[in-house]
């Protein structure tokens, strides 16, 4: 594969910070940013903890577990520059790419 190949496929693959936080922003409470970043172990566990946390939201342990993915959410904002640059370091690498 050229190297103009590999960076065609980088660009057309690289993740998008923008994208990534409008997700965090609007979606985030179901971890839409983190399936976009190929996390989708941590994504997963948002989705889980707020689909349980919203039916026990009339006990305090919904509240609790809403609480502790707004937290999750609030770090998340700071951290996704980072996950994102990591995102694209790893796709660069897969296709021996430099970007």
């Amino acid at each position: 594969m050229s190297d103009a190949s590999r960076l065609m496929q980088y660009d057309a693959n690289k993740k998008s910070l923008a994208a990534a936080y409008i997700l965090c922003l609007w979606l985030g409470w179901f971890g839409a940013h983190r399936f976009y970043l190929d996390r989708v172990g941590s994504g997963v566990a948002m989705l889980v903890i707020t689909l349980l946390s919203i039916p026990l939201i009339f006990v305090v342990v919904g509240a609790f577990t809403l609480g502790v993915v707004a937290i999750w959410l609030l770090v998340d904002l700071f951290r996704l520059p980072g996950i994102v640059r990591e995102c694209n370091l790893a796709l660069a690498s897969r296709l021996g790419a430099t970007p």
